[in-house]
Formats: C-alpha cells, structure tokens, sequence
C-alpha cells in the first residue's frame, strides 16, 4: 500500500508478467479508480504490424488523456546505428500539468507502489506535457541508459 493507501488491482502483476514475458503488447495503461483507491489496468494494447516504431509510439501518446493522470509500460523499440534493433520496458508516470492537483498528489504518492511491483523494468519516464515523452526524448534517454 502506497503513502497515499492506494493499493494495486489482483490483475496488475499477472498482466505485467504477459506484457513482459509474451512479448504482445506494446503498451499497458493503469488509472486510478473512481474512488481513488486502487491502480487498475485500463488498456492493454496489442503490437501492430506497422514498420516504424514510431508509428506505434505515437498511437501510445495519443492514448493519453489531456486532463487526467495515467501511468503506463512501454515495449520501447529503438534502432541503434551499428547495433541493430532493441526493445527495452519503460515506466511512465503521465501527471498532465492540466489534471486537478488532487489527482496529481495522488498519483505522486502511489506511484511507487506501482513502480515497485513491475520488476525488470529499464527506464522511468515522468511527464507533465507530451514535449517531455516525444519519441527523441525517450530514445535519447534510453540510448544513454543502453552506452553506460
């Protein structure tokens, strides 16, 4: 239970290990329930067949509300020049800068709870704004993540 007594959803270590070990999914979407008390899964998200990475990556942004708080995992797939093609699991803890300040606390204080419970997880990403989650940003913060 998180500071905050935000506790998680039954489903939300097995869908972690489908995502993780299945390798199907590009994304999952957790929320906050109605009444602020648990983490739920909202969406899982199936990889498409589509060339470009990016395209992929942008459907995910796209599913994430303006007003609302979300946190996410990512199959972040990457192409390094020399290296060839990678995937690594990304956390994101989405906190619009247009959700309410309620919401925000809230999300704050539990986000650990979550955080800690998805093991093997290569990078976390907070946002405020979708500038700070583009495509670059991340690639840019995972690329140095996969030189040290």
């Amino acid at each position: 239970m998180s500071r905050s007594g935000v506790t998680l959803a039954q489903d939300i270590i097995s869908s972690y290990q489908e995502f993780k070990l299945g390798k199907k999914h590009a994304y999952v979407l957790y929320k906050l329930s109605e009444d602020n008390k648990v983490i739920e899964v909202e969406k899982k998200v199936l990889k498409d067949d589509k060339p470009n990475p990016k395209d992929q990556y942008e459907e995910f942004i796209a599913a994430l509300p303006e007003k609302q708080c979300r946190y996410a995992i990512y199959d972040f797939t990457y192409d390094l020049p020399g290296e060839g093609t990678r995937d690594k699991i990304i956390f994101f803890a989405w906190s619009p800068d247009n959700a309410s300040i309620k919401q925000k606390m809230i999300c704050a204080s539990s986000k650990g709870t979550l955080r800690s419970a998805l093991t093997g997880v290569a990078a976390e990403i907070q946002g405020t704004d979708y500038s700070e989650i583009a495509y670059e940003v991340v690639f840019q913060k995972v690329a140095r993540t996969q030189s040290t």
